[in-house]
């Protein structure tokens, strides 16, 4: 028989659970599927916003929208149209019922368990499909799964580590497949943070400035020297490689930042005749506080475990 048999609301960022069914199928089936929920809730911010995993004789569906993931757990062969419509009437009615910011600033799991009311009458509803009153919608949703069909997600591509499970990194163009790479996530972004991102981009700016103006000297005298064009230019690559690296996380990201900030000290110093003592003292300071800041914004750590 198909039918629909569980549903839970999860925040993308945390995975932090909001809402979920409270009444499921014990069998084992049923209790490894619930570990593949959770395994994905972690991972929701790298994924693609409509995914299928199909676990044997289950299919677990989700959709994100505004921060929230709505999965659900349904049999083998519950129609995938009836599946995102269900998913579909979730989102609409949580995002009419609750505060966005509320959920945003949720801290404790199953805050907005209420919800699981209408979870029920709608599951209740999708499982006697000859009641459904939604044939247009049906229409719709068809349409838009053909025109952009969910991602499958498939068992090989969950792996294990330190007994928990992984997902790798998805990088989601139509139906492609996801990377080997992980994407590790940096720590919320800082004032002071914010402030070097915005100095070193000052700093590339000036020294894109100047390098485009020693371009025109060049061209008007020929006895202009050629490596002072190439110094700022560097320069500007070095500012902007900060940014980068301050914005993302990448292999050796702190040996790479103090290279870049030691290319942006030999830039200045070459330029010594060009600049004065305050703008060779700028752009050095601006690169170091940079190169502090790339420091202090590591890694997250493992998302914490809601027992979902």
């Amino acid at each position: 028989m198909s039918m629909i048999l569980s549903a839970s609301v999860v925040r993308v960022r945390d995975g932090l659970p909001l809402s979920a069914s409270t009444d499921y199928d014990q069998s084992t089936g049923v209790q490894e599927c619930r570990k593949y929920f959770k395994m994905l809730s972690k991972k929701l911010s790298q994924l693609p916003d409509r995914c299928t995993l199909k676990t044997g004789q289950y299919n677990i569906n989700f959709i994100s929208s505004l921060g929230v993931s709505y999965m659900m757990l349904c049999t083998e062969n519950y129609p995938s149209v009836l599946a995102f419509c269900f998913l579909d009437e979730l989102q609409k009615e949580f995002i009419t019922t609750y505060n966005m910011m509320k959920t945003n600033t949720a801290v404790r799991p199953y805050c907005f368990i209420e919800f699981d009311n209408f979870i029920q009458r709608t599951k209740q509803r999708y499982n006697n499909t000859r009641s459904l009153s939604t044939k247009m919608n049906l229409a719709d949703m068809q349409t838009e799964i053909k025109l952009r069909p969910p991602y499958q997600i498939s068992l090989s591509e969950l792996g294990s580590a330190n007994g928990f499970a992984h997902l790798s990194a998805a990088e989601y163009k139509g139906t492609g497949k996801i990377s080997a790479a992980p994407h590790q996530r940096l720590e919320p972004v800082t004032l002071p943070g914010i402030v070097s991102f915005v100095l070193s981009l000052l700093c590339g700016a000036l020294n894109l400035i100047r390098g485009f103006h020693a371009v025109e000297s060049l061209l008007q005298n020929e006895g202009e020297d050629f490596s002072y064009v190439i110094a700022f230019f560097l320069g500007t690559a070095a500012c902007l490689y900060q940014c980068y690296l301050f914005v993302y996380y990448t292999g050796w990201r702190n040996a790479k930042s103090f290279l870049t900030f030691g290319l942006i000290c030999l830039c200045n110093m070459y330029l010594y005749e060009l600049r004065n003592l305050w703008q060779l003292f700028f752009h050095v300071t601006v690169g170091a506080f940079s190169t502090l800041q790339i420091r202090l914004r590591r890694p997250q750590g493992k998302s914490p475990d809601y027992n979902v």
